[in-house]
Parts: C-alpha cells; sequence; structure tokens
C-alpha cells in the first residue's frame, strides 16, 4: 500500500514546493520594490573652522572603474557644495584653495550587504584593492532568492524543480556598491610644521618585498575616511540607482565642511 500510494505523495510535496517557491519570490517582490539608497562613512571627519575668504576646496576625483561616470559623480559634488549653507566653494586653483579633497572611487559593483558591510569596516586603504576584503564578507553578485531550501523540491518531480527555476530568476534581490576613499588635506596656520611619515610597502618579486618609509615636512593636515553606499531594489540596474547613489554620496562628502 505505501508503494502504490508513494507517487501520491510525491506529486503532493511537488504542489507545495510550487505553492512555498510562488509565494516566497512574491514576498521578496513586494518587500523590495522601492529603490532604497543608504550611505555609510566610516570615520567622521571634522575640519577646522576657518574665515569665509578661506572655504575654499579644490577636488580631485579619480577611479580605475569603468562603469563609474566620472562626469555625471562630479555634477552632483558640485551642486552639493553650491548649495553647502556653510559657504564653502569649489576652486580650479591648487595653490590657491585652503582645503583639498583627493577621491577615489575603488568599486561600483553589484554586491552582497555582507560585502559592503566588509568594505566599510576596512576604512581608508589609499586606493587599495578591497576585491579580496568584499569577496571574503560575501559571495559578489546579485542575490538571487531562495535560500536553496526550495531546490530540494526535485524530489517531488520536475514540476516543482521548474516552479522554482522560474521564480528564481523572475526575482533577484540586487545591491549595488558603491565605495570611495576621500582624503581632505587642510592647510595648516602660520608657524605649524606637520610632520608626515609614509611607509610603502611593495611586492618586488615572488621571493620577497620591499618595504620604503618616506618622512617629510608638509603644511597640510590630513583627514581620511571611506563612503560606502549601497542601493537595493529587485531586478535593480545600475542606470536607475546610479544618480541617486551619486546624490547621497556627495551629499555625505559637502557635509564634512
Amino acid at each position: 500500500m505505501n508503494i502504490q500510494f508513494r507517487p501520491m505523495r510525491l506529486l503532493g510535496i511537488a504542489a507545495i514546493a510550487v505553492v512555498l517557491g510562488g509565494c516566497a519570490a512574491a514576498s521578496v517582490a513586494i518587500s523590495k520594490k522601492d529603490l532604497d539608497v543608504q550611505t555609510k562613512t566610516s570615520t567622521a571627519i571634522f575640519v577646522d573652522p576657518v574665515p569665509r575668504p578661506q572655504r575654499t576646496l579644490y577636488m580631485d576625483i579619480r577611479s580605475g572603474v569603468q562603469e563609474f561616470d566620472r562626469r555625471a559623480f562630479t555634477k552632483f559634488v558640485k551642486e552639493q557644495f553650491a548649495t553647502n549653507e556653510n559657504g564653502y566653494k569649489i576652486v580650479d586653483d591648487p595653490d590657491q584653495a585652503h582645503f583639498t579633497m583627493l577621491i577615489y572611487v575603488l568599486n561600483l559593483e553589484k554586491a552582497s550587504p555582507n560585502a559592503a558591510q566588509a568594505a566599510l569596516q576596512q576604512g581608508y586603504t589609499s586606493g587599495g584593492d578591497i576585491a579580496a576584503g568584499a569577496a571574503a564578507g560575501a559571495v559578489i553578485g546579485s542575490n538571487r532568492y531562495g535560500y536553496g531550501a526550495y531546490r530540494g523540491a526535485a524530489i517531488g518531480g520536475l514540476a516543482a524543480g521548474a516552479a522554482s527555476l522560474v521564480a528564481d530568476s523572475a526575482v533577484h534581490d540586487v545591491t549595488y556598491m558603491l565605495v570611495c576613499d576621500v582624503s581632505v588635506r587642510e592647510k595648516a596656520a602660520k608657524g605649524v610644521i606637520v610632520r608626515k611619515d609614509t611607509q610603502i610597502n611593495a611586492k618586488v618579486s615572488d621571493a620577497g618585498t620591499s618595504r620604503q618609509t618616506v618622512s617629510e615636512a608638509t603644511d597640510r593636515k590630513e583627514y581620511r575616511t571611506r563612503i560606502v553606499t549601497t542601493a537595493n531594489k529587485v531586478n535593480l540596474e545600475l542606470p536607475e540607482a546610479q544618480d541617486k547613489m551619486f546624490a547621497k554620496t556627495a551629499y555625505a562628502m559637502s557635509g564634512f565642511f
């Protein structure tokens, strides 16, 4: 008798898997239907207050990321400073600027939320590669819904497997991550000398590395931080998220002044 009713039991399992798979995908589609953009800073920057004539800033934006639109990002940063209530202005001459802000964009790609958190915790790395840290945090790429549990419904037959595959391929919980390392340099007051020690480690061959230590006197104080902005939505594409990600990142940068 058990053998006689086994097909019916398997079909029942398949039917349950179909319903649960569809409900799970629908739940994600509803909960992630709106674009959610968040910006976090690894370390707060507080520049010294200066008289209004000295509230000038020279900005240099660099990136090795092909997908990053430098021109569009620059536009958003300039718009934020144009409306800065403290009166800071962007100028073209670094020698005339009291502040210099150097921005290096390390990443603009799909990533898991854990990868974004790992990038933030790593902090400023002076343009270093964070791919290894992000990969350690979580697998980079879009997060397909399903947890893998419903894939086991293949026990119930091809119908359950096909239903799970359709739901899985139609609903993607996608997160994009923008990572910027920011260095803000401020002219020191007259008579103040800032000593800067820099250590450079480089691999010279498979057999070893080289370490350099550079000490210099400068008239600039330096502050460093990392800004990580994430955008999350079902089936999200970069063009839909880019402007809002750029705007929020630019807002965070203008907030240092």
